[in-house]
């Protein structure tokens, strides 16, 4: 069992920026891959960023260029740097992970809401 618990999030006006952290913590030996979902009201959930164990990223296309994902392999932790922006990166943003059983594990959800 992986447990992810997320920080960061709340309230901010378009332009501005936030960071996400979030920390893994149990069975973490070789989490394949850690990363960033979103859900907004009436929405589908979707993938924001991940990076995986190596260090590879990839970025939903409308994050590109404003969002930076990092992570520590030595600590368990994922973060993710949301710069410039918009209201509609208003949503729920999950945590993710999948552990070496291939396994998903998701965070609480942390708010982020961007003021128009």
């Amino acid at each position: 069992q992986v447990q992810l618990v997320e920080s960061g999030g709340g309230l901010v006006q378009a332009g501005g920026s936030l960071r996400v952290s979030c920390a893994a913590s149990g069975s973490v030996f070789g989490l394949r891959r850690m990363g960033w979902y979103r859900q907004a009201p009436g929405k589908q959930r979707e993938l924001v960023a991940a990076i995986t164990n190596d260090g590879s990223t990839n970025y939903a296309d409308s994050v590109k260029g404003r969002f930076t994902i990092s992570r520590d392999n030595a600590k368990n932790t994922v973060s993710l740097q949301m710069n410039s922006l918009k209201p509609e990166d208003t949503a729920v943003y999950f945590c993710n992970c999948v552990a070496m059983s291939y396994r998903n594990y998701w965070g609480q959800g942390t708010q982020v809401t961007v003021s128009s």
